[in-house]
């Protein structure tokens, strides 16, 4: 019994010193700590509803950003500076503390999804995961870009109405959203947990408002939207909120 106590002491005792050593030792006196590592950066515009949805999914991520305005109405995009770091000339750009730049809110929540798994912007099972994409995809490669500032200039140049432009291809679009959620639906778009239907659903809205979209055409839509916006990720997210929001 005594060999068996003395022989778990050493145990305990090599096992500790192992855990010691492992410690880094403290800087020498004088010597300041190496600062903390910068968090990532994330250019966009307030209102821009593809740096929108990056902000929810950091957000919801928990994982610490820096925001940085781009400019979008005085021509920030445009510069040499943003230029070299997105040569299409567009938000958000997510740039990582070793300065390589990923652009297309898409490319980047599937990044976020990569390095934070958890919580996860998908549902688990497959068919589930389609449909949240489904939805996601109607807000980003169908509303999104026919709603955008080039967009309208160009329309605009034309000699068409921009607003009814933009109005009519976001309607079609939510009712696209619509018929999903009749299925689909529980408290978010797809079930009751976040997914990245909602994340692409919500800053769409804010865009269906300023063109005029009658919101009362989507009953199933304003309900989710309503839930979401006592969500932290989506609260802290909201254009209204951002440093260079215009009121």
């Amino acid at each position: 019994m005594l060999r068996s106590l003395v022989g778990s002491e050493m145990c305990i005792r090599d096992s500790s010193r192992q855990y010691l050593d492992s410690i880094p030792p403290p800087p020498p006196d004088g010597e300041p700590e190496l600062p903390p590592q910068e968090p990532v950066k994330l250019y966009g515009y307030w209102r821009s509803s593809s740096s929108w949805r990056c902000r929810i999914a950091l957000h919801h991520k928990r994982l610490p950003f820096r925001s940085i305005s781009v400019h979008l109405a005085k021509g920030g995009q445009h510069s040499a500076e943003h230029k070299a770091r997105n040569v299409m000339e567009q938000v958000p750009v997510l740039e990582l503390e070793d300065g390589r730049c990923l652009t297309q809110s898409m490319a980047i929540m599937e990044y976020l999804e990569a390095i934070a798994p958890t919580p996860s912007l998908y549902p688990a099972d497959p068919w589930l995961k389609a449909k949240a994409l489904q939805v996601a995809e109607i807000a980003n490669s169908f509303c999104q870009p026919l709603q955008n500032l080039s967009s309208l200039k160009a329309v605009a140049a034309l000699g068409a109405d921009k607003v009814e432009w933009a109005r009519n291809w976001i309607a079609k679009g939510l009712g696209g959203i619509e018929d999903v959620l009749r299925e689909y639906s529980g408290r978010c778009c797809i079930g009751d947990d976040v997914s990245i239907a909602d994340v692409c659903l919500i800053p769409q809205l804010y865009g269906a408002r300023r063109f005029g979209v009658d919101m009362a055409d989507f009953p199933l839509i304003s309900q989710i939207e309503e839930r979401l916006n006592f969500e932290p990720a989506f609260e802290a997210a909201h254009c209204d909120v951002q440093e260079d929001a215009q009121k």
